[in-house]
């Protein structure tokens, strides 16, 4: 019985993980759910699953689930970041996954790794920030570091096996989100609802606008470099629309190893969680002679310059990725709140960029303090207009 503990557990990768525990009630138990400020959802994910400890954003909203449930439940409600902390380093945890969306997941992972505990990540931003560190950490603590992102989980199975000397690429596919096609001219006035309709997948809001930028697919070749030891000069992103070929390794040989399937979330999540077993999920199969046609073309940097800036990013190192995120989560709420237009976002992403003083992303606190001050400056310039 391996026991899980959450973070994020309200959010997509939360809820499809928590179908994925439900159906192996032998196999996985639930000792931990972190959420932020769902708490209509945790309150029933507590109740269903009956863990020992929950976490929510501040002391308000933990009294308020506290009083939302029943006295026999036992449940230990926590709250704010010294909650998530010490829900993610609990004792009774064999793995945490972490699954927060943005720069939030990095500390509580941090922690989960400190405390020795098995880690399945799904917190991409964790890495884009402070990967050299995080990384350092995995390897000082003994971690295993276990992939949940499809792309990254994909290129996790394509490397089983074979030996790393022989890698020459990963190719890391995008769908190009839901305007690949659409006219230039027009991306400036498209709206946050038809940036939500994602032709693929079913994501949470600020990880479906990434997607329709292409920022989620930059800070991927990020996460990417970190998880698997690569130069980013060896990280090629293919758009493949189709959302079937999840990722491919390209070796010396000119042999290329692709993990395919439909998509969805719960294979990823339950590979990791049973890792390296594979469960009998009951999901659709992935039928070829239906699929029939499979299609890849290179991103168009001009349509897409989230792309580009998330390369040159990754490029400078130190603490400019960490810039980069904090400035594009800032710009993607400003866009779904109708503050600024959808080619805003990297507008806005280049500016801070530019402006950004590198520093060394060595410590802790440098990479906390970029994130600060990026978030600050991104909306001062949305301020002013």
């Amino acid at each position: 019985m391996k026991k899980i503990a959450i973070l994020g557990s309200t959010g997509s990768i939360g809820r499809n993980a928590l179908q994925v525990i439900e159906q192996f009630p032998d196999r996985f138990q639930v000792v931990g759910l972190a959420a932020g400020r769902n708490i209509d959802l945790l309150t029933e994910q507590i109740q269903r699953f009956r863990p020992k400890v929950a976490a929510v954003l501040d002391q308000e909203l933990a009294d308020d689930v506290t009083s939302r449930l029943p006295g026999d439940t036992g449940v230990k409600i926590f709250a704010g970041s010294t909650g998530y902390q010490k829900l993610a380093s609990h004792t009774d945890a064999d793995m945490v996954l972490s699954s927060m969306v943005g720069a939030a997941g990095l500390i509580p992972t941090l922690s989960a790794i400190r405390a020795g505990k098995e880690v399945a990540l799904a917190n991409k931003e964790t890495l884009v920030m402070a990967g050299a560190l995080v990384m350092g950490e995995v390897q000082k603590y003994k971690v295993t570091l276990l992939p949940v992102d499809s792309e990254h989980n994909a290129i996790f199975q394509a490397l089983e096996g074979h030996r790393r000397e022989d890698l020459k690429r990963i190719l890391l596919t995008a769908s190009g989100g839901p305007f690949l096609n659409l006219p230039k001219e027009q991306l400036e006035s498209v709206t946050p609802a038809q940036a939500l309709a994602h032709p693929n997948w079913e994501m949470g809001a600020k990880i479906t606008i990434d997607s329709a930028t292409m920022m989620n697919k930059g800070l991927e070749v990020i996460e990417a470099k970190w998880l698997f030891e690569v130069p980013v000069e060896k990280i090629v992103v293919h758009i493949h629309p189709q959302s079937i070929v999840h990722s491919m390794v390209e070796y010396v040989d000119g042999s290329v190893i692709a993990q395919l399937g439909m998509p969805d979330m719960r294979v990823p999540i339950a590979y990791a969680l049973a890792y390296p077993e594979r469960l009998k999920l009951g999901l659709p199969t992935l039928d070829l002679f239906s699929v029939q046609t499979l299609t890849f073309q290179e991103p168009d940097l001009g349509r897409f310059p989230c792309l580009d800036l998330a390369f040159t990013a990754c490029k400078a190192g130190g603490t400019m990725p960490a810039v980069l995120n904090a400035s594009n989560e800032v710009a993607v709420q400003a866009f779904l709140d109708n503050r600024i237009p959808f080619l805003g976002i990297s507008r806005l992403v280049d500016k801070v960029m530019q402006e950004h003083e590198l520093a060394p992303a060595t410590e802790l606190e440098a990479i906390l303090a970029a994130d600060s001050w990026a978030r600050t400056r991104a909306e001062e310039m949305i301020g002013r207009g």
